[in-house]
């Protein structure tokens, strides 16, 4: 279920990350989801760590607010 736009965000996603931060999840949750279209019911798992993974490469947690890396 790769999604076509923002809003179709999960929830902790579209409410707590930064627009760019969304933009990065959402890119990389719609390459992830069709790089590992093979791993049947660990796709959309995958697809969920692959885009947290690439949003934290470029922002970070403090406290409640994610910050972009310097």
């Amino acid at each position: 279920m790769p999604y076509t736009s923002l809003v179709q965000l999960p929830v902790a996603v579209h409410r707590h990350l930064p627009l760019h931060a969304q933009e990065i999840y959402r890119a990389a949750f719609n390459n992830a989801w069709i790089t590992y279209a093979a791993r049947g019911d660990q796709r959309e798992r995958i697809a969920h760590q692959v885009a947290w993974t690439a949003v934290k490469k470029h922002y970070v947690k403090k406290g409640d607010n994610w910050i972009a890396r310097a």
